[in-house]
């Protein structure tokens, strides 16, 4: 086609395309280095040789061996970092005469795993507290001070501290060792001094002590008595196995040679009478020691303390029961220091009827059914009926309600059992100490008590069990009814679109359907 019959405006654009500059070559993108392949051995084997055709089959297979091994090398595993293991200083061993040395424990312990899991965790063993060196310097500087000037933090420090120290723990409570420990303070004793310990509880922080007077024993027998006894006024006296039986052999062997050291206890919790004599709570300071002493005025005076918050909830406790509110307090004040805390499981039968009850209960927290027996007819599949002794719900003994004292006063058997309906906690008086009352107390006891329940007659049981099988028999006969219709109507809870999360029908559907 000539260009002179080509449209102006066509020639036109195809001279502007010519005009129009190539597009810039673009550059190729880099490749990334995969960090799962090792490029030096890859280019070591493709730049292997004895793989060509023109060699021999033996160079060959050799090669390829040879190319097989090195194959996976391309692909680098990553190394498994295994956890860190710390290395465990070695402790040096105490040398003989020592301080460490002396506060070994006996052989008895030799079996004892939780002693060496301790040891080998860096730790203490299980005769003294858990405190590092640091620590024990600051539980030191704590008990300097004055019990006004410490923190609630510095407070709970000395607990703590003290929990840890069994011949402690054994004759306190938590309760009383939490307090008390916020009235103690360390004394220091110099060396030579001799400390009487019979006004309280010691223990030994810092320094070696060693008890004044030497008791000898001849035989076990005749010495059981005063063998209990320093027992129990030096708790922290350690006898070996040698000591053991050369006291079963009758040997005449001193049984206060022992040192006391770190932790060692010794004194007693009691207040001892001015007639006995001191030397026996005599110990000797053999170095500089840090002895920090519990009073036992301060110990006493706590038991007092709650000994008497009890008393006053137990005559609470029988004052409000209905058959104790006209009683004068002397009477009462005679029962309060027989009674004794007790507290049974849920479902728990107290006594069964026909039976004496041991003992008089005055509720405390909690409730008891109490139910009556009687002989029932119970129809067989075999359209017959045997007769069964069932027991039938009466009624509850609620807290502040007393139950006992006609049956262990009169000897007679109680003609209901009484079973708890959960964890309850009474107050009894045992049936030995009620027969030691003074017998205006039993006279007025037998008073004012009633037979627990005594007001229900037979023809009343008769007429409580008939109401409870007739409830049955509708209960029964109203859940028949609802499954029948629900079931006529394609209805089955439970399956398809019919499974809800109901422990029960509700009564709306209930009554809707018995309606139906």
């Amino acid at each position: 086609m000539p260009l002179s019959s080509v449209p102006a405006a066509i020639l036109a654009h195809m001279m502007a395309i010519e005009n129009v500059p190539p597009p810039p070559l673009r550059s190729l993108p880099s490749l990334k280095m995969s960090r799962h392949i090792d490029y030096g051995q890859l280019n070591a084997l493709c730049q292997m040789r004895g793989l060509q055709y023109n060699q021999s089959y033996c160079s060959i297979l050799s090669s390829h061996n040879f190319f097989i091994k090195q194959y996976p090398k391309i692909f680098p595993q990553q190394k498994i970092r295994l956890p860190k293991l710390f290395k465990q200083e070695v402790n040096r061993k105490p040398t003989e005469g020592t301080e460490e040395s002396q506060a070994q424990q006996p052989a008895e312990d030799s079996h004892n795993v939780a002693v060496y899991i301790k040891k080998a965790r860096g730790g203490h063993t299980l005769y003294g507290p858990k405190k590092s060196e640091e620590n024990f310097v600051e539980f030191l500087a704590i008990l300097k001070k004055l019990p006004v000037h410490r923190t609630p933090s510095e407070h709970n420090t000395v607990w703590r501290t003290l929990r840890t120290i069994p011949n402690l723990t054994s004759q306190l409570s938590d309760e009383h060792l939490k307090i008390l420990s916020k009235n103690i303070i360390s004394e220091t004793w110099v060396k030579g001094s001799t400390v009487i310990a019979n006004d309280g509880f010691y223990i030994i922080l810092k320094g070696l002590a060693r008890p004044q007077t030497r008791v000898y024993k001849s035989l076990v027998e005749e010495n059981e008595s005063k063998a209990s006894f320093i027992a129990q006024n030096y708790h922290s006296f350690v006898f070996d196995e040698d000591f053991k039986n050369s006291l079963l052999a009758g040997l005449r062997i001193p049984s206060c040679d022992s040192m006391l050291g770190q932790w060692s206890t010794f004194g007693t919790l009691e207040i001892i009478s001015q007639t006995e004599s001191i030397a026996k709570y005599a110990v000797v300071m053999e170095e500089d020691c840090e002895i920090l002493r519990i009073p036992a005025k301060d110990c006493t005076k706590l038991k007092l303390e709650e000994k008497k918050l009890e008393n006053k909830q137990k005559v609470k406790l029988i004052r409000q029961c209905p058959y104790y509110e006209e009683w004068p307090t002397l009477s009462i004040y005679e029962l309060v220091g027989l009674i004794k805390w007790k507290k049974f499981p849920p479902g728990h039968v107290i006594v069964e009827s026909g039976s004496i009850i041991s003992f008089v209960a005055y509720i405390n927290s909690g409730y008891c059914n109490v139910y009556r027996s009687i002989v029932g007819l119970v129809k067989l599949q075999s359209k017959r009926a045997k007769k069964v002794r069932k027991l039938v719900y009466m009624g509850q003994l609620k807290e502040e309600e007393s139950f006992g004292e006609i049956s262990v006063l009169l000897q007679l058997p109680v003609t209901c059992t009484i079973v708890t309906g959960k964890e309850v906690e009474m107050a009894i008086i045992e049936d030995k100490d009620i027969f030691e009352l003074d017998p205006v107390t039993k006279q007025l006891m037998l008073q004012t008590a009633q037979p627990t329940f005594g007001h229900l007659t037979d023809e009343d049981v008769k007429n409580e069990y008939l109401q409870e099988e007739k409830q049955k028999e509708w209960e029964n006969f109203k859940d028949k009814t609802i499954k029948e219709s629900l079931y006529y109507g394609g209805i089955i809870p439970g399956f398809g679109k019919w499974s809800h999360q109901w422990t029960s029908i509700p009564r709306n559907l209930k009554d809707t359907l018995i309606s139906y």
